[in-house]
């Protein structure tokens, strides 16, 4: 059966390069400047994180036990079009822009700023970066500085600047449904830093595949070879039940495995985890329910392959839940208020608990082997709808973190994101 699968999948690839085939995207491109685009975004994020056990338990931010700060980040993103004719060429270009809007000494820690010879965070930061690109049909080839978004190597974003990595990513689309993914990665800078190679990333090499079986059934699988830490392969199945006009029933499964390699710098991260979420949506609401079960030597570990790299069901607003031998639940409530007249406006709660957690510390001594975990999240969101502020959003979010290890502190997690984007051309 799988090598009939696969000798239809080469009859269509044969098939997209006759003449008879549809037309592709780089078939009917406009231009380089036709299709160019210019793109302002501004993120304004303040954060307050309060470590509750007190300053011996900031793991080295925040000499009072929290930190504070506030900053602005703002992108200038500029995408060309790419030129006609068989082989397409563009060029992106960026710039990352980093203001420091409250900090201070005694409150620097929140991966917003870099840190000064003095202890205080950087009053201004700026990064530039581009890639160039080729598209031959369907597919294209992008060389340079990028954000990238596979679950084995995702740039976070979760701060007022993204991570930015630097190598070569093929992403193609030739067959309907269908998406191949190749790369390899040399370079990755933090948030808060304008550095090419914060972590020391030797290479990254990626190779992925999703595929839509119909509109309501998709999947995933893709693995990475990130070189003197680990080997991973990941796996996604998404299934969604329309049940009535405004009804449904949505299941996720997502699961890694992870192995050391190499001089294996992180150590022993010898790890299984997987989560499987169920979601029912009726009208503006929609309850999820949530399991996810870690295994293995060590737990999850990521980060030298991007601080996005756990597209896991339980990794919430603070804690990932992806400890060694950990087993978590998460209850979660969304509501969209368009429902009730109020489009852009949107709440968020959820409540997840983790169990079994084998806990040690930064030597690898077992400190417990029955530790837990517990965290509540509640979030807002309002994104204007028209007039000049239109896109302009304001999110609250809000996470309350507790657990009875040694290995960690307790935590009240508070973010205020101001986001607006401009489309210059």
């Amino acid at each position: 059966m799988q090598v009939m699968k696969w000798s239809v999948i080469a009859l269509a690839v044969a098939a997209g390069s006759t003449q008879m085939a549809v037309a592709s995207s780089q078939s009917e491109s406009k231009g380089f400047l036709e299709e160019s685009t210019f793109n302002i975004f501004n993120r304004i994020l303040y954060h307050n994180r309060d470590f509750r056990n007190g300053a011996s338990n900031t793991s080295g931010t925040g000499d009072n036990g929290y930190y504070e700060e506030a900053g602005l980040g703002i992108r200038l993103l500029a995408e060309s079009g790419f030129t006609q004719g068989t082989v397409g060429v563009g060029v992106d270009a960026h710039s990352l822009s980093s203001i420091k809007l409250d900090s201070g000494r005694g409150r620097y820690g929140s991966g917003q700023f870099d840190k000064t010879d003095s202890g205080r965070g950087d009053d201004t930061q700026t990064e530039v970066g581009g890639a160039i690109k080729f598209r031959i049909s369907d597919t294209v080839l992008k060389y340079g500085n990028q954000m990238t978004g596979s679950p084995v190597f995702s740039t976070d974003d979760s701060r007022i600047l993204p991570e930015v990595a630097t190598g070569t990513l093929l992403t193609s689309n030739e067959i309907e449904g269908l998406e191949l993914t190749a790369g390899r990665f040399t370079a990755l800078s933090s948030q808060r830093s304008s550095d090419r190679d914060t972590f020391g990333l030797k290479s990254a090499n990626i190779v992925g595949a999703s595929y839509s079986f119909n509109d309501n059934f998709s999947g995933a699988i893709h693995a990475s070879d990130v070189e003197d830490y680990f080997k991973k392969t990941y796996v996604n199945l998404n299934y969604n039940l329309p049940l009535a006009d405004d009804q449904a029933l949505n299941f996720d499964f997502n699961g890694y495995r992870t192995r050391g390699d190499g001089q294996e710098i992180d150590g022993d991260v010898d790890n299984n985890i997987w989560s499987l979420a169920a979601a029912y949506s009726i009208g503006g609401h929609k309850f999820t329910l949530g399991h996810q079960r870690s295994s293995g030597d060590a737990g999850y570990d990521y980060g030298i392959d991007g601080g996005g790299t756990i597209w896991l069901n339980n990794s919430v607003q603070y804690s990932d839940f992806n400890a060694e031998d950990e087993t978590s639940w998460q209850a979660r409530y969304d509501l969209n208020m368009a429902t009730y007249g109020v489009p852009g406006l949107s709440f968020m709660t959820r409540y997840t608990t983790g169990t079994d957690i084998n806990a040690r510390d930064k030597n690898g001594v077992l400190l417990d082997s029955n530790a837990k975990e517990h965290e509540l999240d509640i979030e807002a969101k309002y994104v204007i709808q028209e007039g000049a502020a239109k896109d302009l959003s304001f999110r609250v979010r809000n996470a309350i973190y507790r657990t009875n290890s040694d290995n960690g502190p307790d935590v009240n997690d508070f973010r205020l994101i101001v986001e607006y984007p401009l489309s210059v051309l």
